[in-house]
Formats: structure tokens, sequence, C-alpha cells
């Protein structure tokens, strides 16, 4: 590595996902696979049909599904960070971007790899039945869009200060859309089927906390940096069940959360998951673009096919000096 500055995991979430994503490495990259079938047996009899769907060119059930866009980012996700780690890498500090919240708390000691695949598959099914909506990817400052918002449509992320995702009913985020047009704002959708992170969601939270608070979320063992509350999580936060639980309505807020962790120190942030979303972020920061930290992907940009997917890995395990 350019420097000896330690290593960050930043964990992609709901907007990093795509049909076949990190599919040119199963069952090519034996760490990879087995951390993807080891989530894939947790899952059980489900498990089988996410996997097919995800190597499928014409899946059962479509990527943007919550059953498939969530679960397969935890599955890509945690895989992709055990590959890195498997090359001598020890991460000094994970932060993960919505749906990478879980994995990052899996990596950083909170769950174990079995309670939080079951969290995971409980969550999923239950939004799989909740009111349908949407994300709205836009190009403004949360000031500027303020003027669009009301009760249904929402803020649910903050990726940059001019980059965030409106949440809420289709048919109202439409509407937004279609104001923010003709006003000169950019913004496209995000496939999902539901209004991620907006508090119509309240009702799953009250169905969580109670098996949450009966798994026990422990103390972190590596620096957790949450982008719920952007910031670095305490033992008694980690080990609240309705945190854990709340993240459904909750806002992600990314860049306060990287603005903290880079303010703690220097990092080789590493995006281990699919995609270069928050790379392309991160490279943003003051700090990256200062030299004084720097940000690796382990996938290429743009779905590329399955052998750009192993040229950026080993793209990757170089920068990393392995």
């Amino acid at each position: 590595m350019t420097t000896e500055a330690p290593v960050a995991l930043l964990l992609p979430g709901l907007g990093s996902h795509y049909a076949r994503m990190g599919a040119g490495l199963y069952r090519r990259e034996p760490v990879f696979t087995a951390a993807a079938e080891e989530v894939f047996d947790l899952l059980g009899p489900a498990g089988n049909g996410v996997r097919a769907d995800w190597l499928s060119d014409d899946p059962v059930v479509p990527m943007e599904h919550v059953t498939r866009s969530h679960v397969l980012l935890f599955v890509l996700d945690y895989a992709f960070s055990r590959q890195v780690m498997s090359w001598g890498v020890t991460p000094a500090a994970i932060l993960g971007h919505s749906a990478g919240e879980l994995v990052a708390a899996t990596l950083a000691g909170v769950f174990g790899v079995a309670d939080a695949v079951g969290l995971l598959w409980d969550r999923v099914r239950r939004l799989a039945v909740a009111p349908p909506g949407g994300l709205l990817g836009v190009a403004a400052t949360a000031e500027q869009i303020r003027r669009y918002l009301d009760e249904d449509v929402v803020i649910g992320v903050l990726n940059s200060p001019s980059q965030l995702v409106l949440s809420g009913p289709r048919r109202a985020l439409d509407s937004v859309a279609t104001r923010l047009h003709a006003d000169g704002f950019a913004c496209r959708p995000v496939p999902a089927t539901l209004g991620y992170h907006n508090p119509a969601l309240e009702p799953l939270v009250e169905e969580t906390v109670p098996l949450v608070d009966k798994i026990g979320p422990a103390a972190p063992g590596i620096a957790l940096y949450s982008g719920y509350t952007a910031t670095r999580l305490t033992g008694d936060e980690a080990g609240d069940p309705r945190f854990w639980a709340s993240h459904p309505i909750s806002p992600v807020q990314f860049w306060p959360a990287l603005k903290t962790l880079l303010t703690d120190g220097d990092f080789h942030l590493v995006e281990a998951g699919p995609g270069q979303v928050l790379t392309t972020i991160a490279r943003r920061h003051p700090a990256v673009q200062g030299g004084r930290s720097h940000a690796h992907a382990a996938s290429p940009a743009h779905p590329s096919g399955e052998r750009a997917e192993r040229v950026a890995l080993r793209k990757l395990a170089r920068t990393l000096g392995v």
C-alpha cells in the first residue's frame, strides 16, 4: 500500500445492487464462494431460490424485490469482506450503508452470522408485505429539496452534501420527480419496490424489537461506524434492540458518518461489495482528495461482466500489497 494507514471497510447497500453482481467470483474464489454458501445454507430452503435467481439471466423473483436485493447485498458484502480479510487484512473500522450495516455489525461481532441471517430474513419477509413504494435519487442539497417533501415523501438517504435519495409511495414520488425535472434537478429512480427509510414502516419496528432482544447484540469488537447515527457506536448503542429494529424507518446519513470516520483517522477505505457507489462518494471527501486517505473498490464501477469482476478483485489485492 502507498501508506501504512489502516483499512476501513465500506459496505454498500441499496442502490448498489444489480443483476448477477459478483457472479464472476462465485465458484472461482474459494473464500468468496464459501462465505456466500454459508449465508445461503443459513437461509435454509429459501437460500436455494435466492442463489438460483442470483445466478440466473431470467430470475423468478426480480432483483429489486426485497427478498433478493437485501439478501444478496448481505451475501455479497459478507463474501467480499471475507475475501479481503483472507488476504491478512484486519480492518480497523467498518462502515455500512443502509442494508450494509447489518453485515458491518456481523463482521464487528455484534451479531453471530446465524443470528444476523435470521434477523435479515425475518425483516425481508415483513417488508415483502409492506405497502409498496419506491426510491428516487436526486442531485440536490437537503435544503434545496425541502419544499418538495411532505408527510409521505421524505429524505431517506444522505449520500453526500449534494446527493440524496427520496423515499415514499410510488405515485407521490412520480409526482415529485415531475416537479424536480421541471425545476432543473437531475433525478432517477433507484430499483426498489418499497420506500425504505421512511416512517411509514413504523409497524415493522415494533414487530422486530422482540427478535433482536432475544438475540442480544454484543458490543463491537472492531470500531463500528453507523450510517444511521453518523457516529462510532458505543457498546450500549450496539446493544439496544430498538436501534437495530429501527433501520427500515431511519434515514441513512452516510456522508456525516464518513466524515466522522475520516476525522478519527486516515484510512485505506475499501468498498467490499458490488459496484463503486461508496468509493465514488468517498473520493469527494477532502481527506481523500488531499491524499491523507485513499479509496479503493473490490468491484468494477458498473456491471461489466464476470471477467471484469475478477480483474477488479485482483487489482484490489495488488493495491493492498497481497
